[in-house]
C-alpha cells in the first residue's frame, strides 16, 4: 500500500523514508492538503498529513470520493479537521497522541529568553557592526514568577526549565500535575496567574472553551513588563487584542511560534509575494515581538517519534487494529 504524505519539508523527507521503509510505500508530497490538491490523493487509500493541512468538510468529501479511507495526522493536534463529518464519511482519522514534550517547552524557553534579552535585536545590530547596548536590557529570571496555563507534559517540561532559573511557579490547568507539585508550583486561577505572572506560557490544547483564552480581558490583567509565550496554537490568543496592547506599548516581549490565521502562510515562502494578512504584518514589526514558524515541535528527536507513531497508525489500520491514537470512529 502506497501512504501519500502531504506539506513535507525538506528535513522530514528523509526520515519519513527512512521511518516507512519496510512496512509500507510512502510518496512526499511538498504542497499541503487543502480543497485545491484534494484531488490528487485519488486511489490512495491512506493519507498522511501535517498539522496546517485544512480538512475541512469540502476537503474531507474530496478524499472520500476518491477512496481515502485513512487520514493519519503528523501532529498532536487534531483542531483543523472536522471529525464530525470524517466519522459520516467513514473515514479514519489518527493522530500522534505523544512525541518529545523536550522540544517543545526548550523552544518555548527560546523564545522567552530571546525577548528577555532582545537577541534578535543584538544579532541585527551586530551584523551592521553596531556595538551599542542601548534597548537591550534584560531582566534575570531567578525570583520572578513563571505561570505556566496547562501543566500536562510540555507544561511539566516548562516547568522543570523555570525551576531550573530559580523561578517562582503558579499554575492553571483542569488538573493539577502532581510532579509539577514537587517543584514547588502553586496552582490558582487564571486571572491570579495573569495578575501575577511576570512570564507566561501556554501549553493548552485549542478546543471551543480554550479559544481566546488570552483576550482583551485577559492581557490587561497581564503585568505592563510581563513576557509573553505562546508555541502551542495560535487560536489560544486574540491576536487583534494583543497588537492594541502592544501599541500601547505594553509587555517586555512576545514570543509566538504558532498564529491563529497561520495556515496558508506557516510553512510556505512568501518572501516574494508578501502576505495580504494585516495583524500578522503589524505584529513582526513590534521590536519587542518575535514570531518562528510553527517549529517548536521541529527536532530530528521529535520528528522521528512523529513519523514512528504515523507508521504503526497506518500498520495497525492496515491490519484492522485501533490503537490509542486514533479519533475517528469514536468509540463509548
Amino acid at each position: 500500500m502506497e501512504v501519500l504524505a502531504f506539506g513535507v519539508q525538506a528535513d522530514e523527507r528523509p526520515l519519513i523514508e527512512e521511518a516507512f521503509r519496510g512496512h509500507h510505500e510512502v510518496r512526499c508530497l511538498d504542497v499541503f492538503l487543502t480543497e485545491d490538491t484534494a484531488p490528487i490523493a485519488a486511489g490512495h487509500q491512506a493519507i498522511s498529513t501535517s498539522v496546517n493541512a485544512d480538512l475541512d468538510a469540502r476537503v474531507l468529501r474530496i478524499l472520500a470520493a476518491g477512496g481515502t479511507r485513512l487520514i493519519a495526522q503528523r501532529s498532536t493536534g487534531f483542531n483543523n479537521i472536522d471529525l464530525t463529518v470524517a466519522e459520516e464519511l467513514g473515514l479514519t482519522v489518527a493522530r500522534v497522541s505523544y512525541y518529545s514534550p523536550y522540544a517543545v517547552a526548550e523552544f518555548a524557553w527560546t523564545l522567552a529568553m530571546a525577548v528577555n534579552r532582545r537577541i534578535v535585536r543584538a544579532c541585527n545590530r551586530t551584523r551592521d557592526f553596531d556595538f551599542r547596548l542601548d534597548g537591550l536590557l534584560g531582566r534575570d529570571m531567578r525570583g520572578r514568577i513563571a505561570g505556566v496555563l496547562g501543566t500536562g507534559k510540555i507544561g511539566e517540561s516548562f516547568t522543570r526549565i523555570a525551576h531550573g532559573f530559580g523561578m517562582n511557579l503558579l499554575g492553571w490547568d483542569v488538573a493539577q500535575n502532581p510532579a509539577c507539585l514537587e517543584l514547588g508550583m502553586r496552582y490558582t486561577d487564571k486571572d491570579e496567574l495573569l495578575a501575577e505572572a511576570d512570564l507566561v506560557s501556554l501549553h493548552v490544547p485549542l478546543l471551543p472553551a480554550t479559544r481566546h483564552l488570552i483576550d482583551a480581558a485577559a492581557l490587561k490583567a497581564m503585568k505592563d513588563d510581563a513576557v509573553l509565550v505562546n508555541s502551542s496554537r495560535g487560536g489560544l490568543i486574540d491576536t487583534t487584542a494583543l497588537v492594541t496592547e502592544l501599541r500601547a506599548g505594553r509587555f517586555t516581549g512576545v514570543g509566538l511560534d504558532v498564529y491563529e490565521a497561520e495556515a496558508g502562510l506557516f510553512f510556505l515562502d512568501k518572501s516574494l509575494e508578501g502576505i495580504d494578512d494585516d495583524t500578522l504584518a503589524r505584529l513582526v514589526t513590534f521590536p519587542n515581538v518575535v514570531v518562528t514558524s510553527h517549529q517548536a515541535y521541529y527536532t530530528v528527536d521529535a520528528v522521528r517519534q512523529i513519523v514512528a507513531t504515523t507508521v504503526r497508525n497506518v500498520t495497525d489500520w492496515a491490519g484492522g487494529r485501533r490503537n490509542e491514537n486514533v479519533l475517528v470512529p469514536r468509540t463509548g
